[in-house]
C-alpha cells in the first residue's frame, strides 16, 4: 500500500545522529572520599531491584528537612550547571562522569546513583535513542547528538534529583524540536502543582502536550518521592491514567517525563540498564525536584 511504502521510505532514510545498539565496557567507579556520608544502599553487596517505590511511604517535611532537601538540590542544580559546559563533540560519557563526580564530592555529597541497585557510575548520560539509564562510558559525543545528564547528589540525608537533555554542537531541526518539546511538557506537569490537586493531573497534561506534538510518552519511567529515600511515593505517572492520590503540602516529589520522537516502547540493554527505544528514534527527558507548598509549588533544582 502507499501507506507501507512511505513507511519503507522513511526508513531507509539516513538518520542524523548515531543509533545506540549495544552498551560498552564500563570503567571502574569514580573514588568516594572516606569522609563522605555514603547512603544505606551504597553499602549493600547485593542489592535488589525493587518493582516500584511501594515500600517507602510519602513522607511530610518538617522546615528544618526541607532546608537539607534545599541544600541537596542546590549541588545538583550546579553540578547539571557544570554538565552544560562539558557537553561538546568529542567529549565522552565518561568524562561528563568523571567531573561531574569530582564536583558533588567537593561539596561533601555523594553522586546518588553510584552504587544505588548495583549503578556504576555517578551519573546517567543517556544519548540519542537511549530513553533514561545510559551508562557513562568511552563513545565520544558527536556533531548532532542529543544528550540527557542525569544527577543526583545526597548530603546530610537527603537526595536531590533533577535532569536536563543538551544539544550537540548543530543538532537537526526535528531534534531540537524533540528536545524543546521534552522540557515544556515537563514544565506544564509542574504548573498544575498544588496542595489538593490530584496526582493524576500531572499525567494527563505532560501526554496531551506530546502528543499535541506529535510525540508519545515512554511509559515504564516514572518520577518519584524523594527525600530522604531516594525513591518513595508517590509514583508520578506521566501519561493519563486514573491512579488515586493528591498532592500534600510539604512533600517533594519528581517530575521527569521521558518523550519519544516515534513510538512509545523501549528495551532494556544486555548490561541491564541502559533503556532504549525499540524503533531507534530519539528520546529526550528534562527533571525537576519539586516542593508542594501551602499555596502551589516551588522547584528545588
Amino acid at each position: 500500500s502507499a501507506v507501507r511504502g512511505l513507511f519503507r521510505n522513511v526508513l531507509r532514510t539516513p538518520r542524523p545522529y548515531e543509533v545506540i545498539t549495544k552498551p560498552l565496557p564500563v570503567t571502574p567507579a569514580q573514588h568516594v572520599p572516606a569522609h563522605i556520608v555514603r547512603p544505606p544502599y551504597a553499602a549493600l553487596v547485593n542489592p535488589v531491584r525493587p518493582s516500584s517505590s511501594e515500600h517507602h511511604p510519602a513522607a511530610k517535611l518538617t522546615a528544618e528537612e526541607i532546608s537539607l532537601l534545599r541544600t541537596a538540590c542546590s549541588i545538583t542544580k550546579k553540578a547539571l550547571d557544570l554538565a552544560a559546559t562539558l557537553v561538546r563533540p568529542g567529549v565522552t560519557g565518561e568524562a561528563i562522569d568523571r567531573e561531574i563526580h569530582r564536583f558533588i564530592v567537593s561539596q561533601g555529597a555523594y553522586p546518588s546513583p553510584l552504587g544505588y541497585l548495583g549503578f556504576p557510575k555517578s551519573v546517567c548520560t543517556s544519548v540519542n535513542n537511549v530513553v533514561c539509564h545510559g551508562i557513562p562510558d568511552a563513545r565520544a559525543l558527536r556533531e548532532g547528538d542529543i544528550v540527557n545528564v542525569d544527577v543526583t547528589s545526597y548530603i546530610h540525608g537527603f537526595h536531590g534529583d533533577s535532569s536536563r537533555t543538551f544539544l550537540v554542537g548543530q543538532v537537526d531541526p526535528a531534534g531540537q524540536a524533540l528536545v524543546r518539546t521534552a522540557k515544556e511538557c515537563m514544565e506544564i506537569g509542574i504548573r498544575v502543582c498544588r496542595p489538593g490537586q490530584a496526582l493524576n493531573s500531572i499525567g494527563l497534561v505532560i501526554e496531551r502536550a506530546a502528543r499535541a506534538s506529535g510525540y508519545t510518552i515512554c511509559q515504564p519511567f516514572l518520577g518519584h518521592g524523594i527525600g530522604r529515600v531516594f525513591h518513595s511515593q508517590p509514583d508520578i505517572f506521566h501519561f493519563a491514567n486514573r491512579v488515586p492520590g493528591t498532592m500534600e503540602a510539604n512533600t517533594a516529589f519528581t517530575i521527569e517525563p521521558c518523550v519519544n520522537e516515534n513510538g512509545p516502547d523501549m528495551r532494556i540493554l544486555s548490561d541491564g540498564w541502559t533503556a532504549v527505544t525499540t524503533d531507534g528514534g530519539r528520546s529526550a527527558q528534562f527533571e525537576h525536584t519539586i516542593l508542594i507548598t501551602d499555596k502551589g509549588y516551588e522547584i528545588l533544582t
